[in-house]
């Protein structure tokens, strides 16, 4: 089994604090947001979160989902994709040769103020993966009614459900339920 990679859960943790099925959003509040990023070690302390701030987490998340969630024959909508990506220029990072570089390669801008920052660590996490192709692993459920991100272990990399007891489970009763009543009534399914 193929274990993610730090960018990757934090991707995953990210685009999973809104839970279509539950219709509940971890980030709905400054404060949620400001606990979420100090719980995933992105912000040193709980810090007054503004309004602005807020919305440009909210349209980069709603980005990487609308990415993660593109399947076979799908598209992605590319008003919001082009949202996400506004919301990223407003996160600039650097690019270092290494040696001295605390966090790597890539870092926040160090003017950043210290939101700013933590958002620019989300900003660098999908660029690894993108860089390295590993964002093709990290997918959204195709169960719409589920729509959790999760990584995709799949040798082929093929995987469409969360989970295939609960979510694939669900699109094939519905898939084998439409064809006998097609089946029944003698119109295709």
């Amino acid at each position: 089994m193929l274990d993610a990679p730090a960018p990757a859960r934090l991707i995953e943790a990210f685009a999973n604090t809104v839970d279509v099925e539950l219709a509940t959003d971890e980030l709905g509040t400054a404060s949620g947001l400001s606990a979420w990023l100090v719980g995933q070690g992105l912000l040193d302390r709980s810090r007054r979160i503004g309004a602005e701030d807020h919305a440009l987490c909210l349209r980069l998340r709603t980005g990487i989902r609308e990415e993660l969630g593109v399947h076979v024959g799908d598209t992605a909508d590319a008003a919001l994709l082009a949202d996400a990506d506004r919301a990223l220029r407003e996160l600039p990072v650097l690019i270092t040769v290494g040696g001295g570089a605390r966090d790597g390669v890539l870092s926040p801008a160090p003017d950043l103020p210290p939101v700013r920052k933590a958002l620019a660590g989300l900003a660098i996490a999908w660029s690894e993966l993108a860089v390295t192709g590993e964002a093709a692993r990290l997918k959204r459920c195709a169960e719409h009614a589920c729509a959790w991100v999760f990584w995709d272990v799949s040798k082929n990399r093929s995987r469409r459900w969360c989970s295939m007891r609960v979510c694939g489970n669900r699109a094939k009763a519905r898939r084998y339920t439409a064809k006998r009543a097609s089946a029944s009534t003698g119109r295709p399914a």
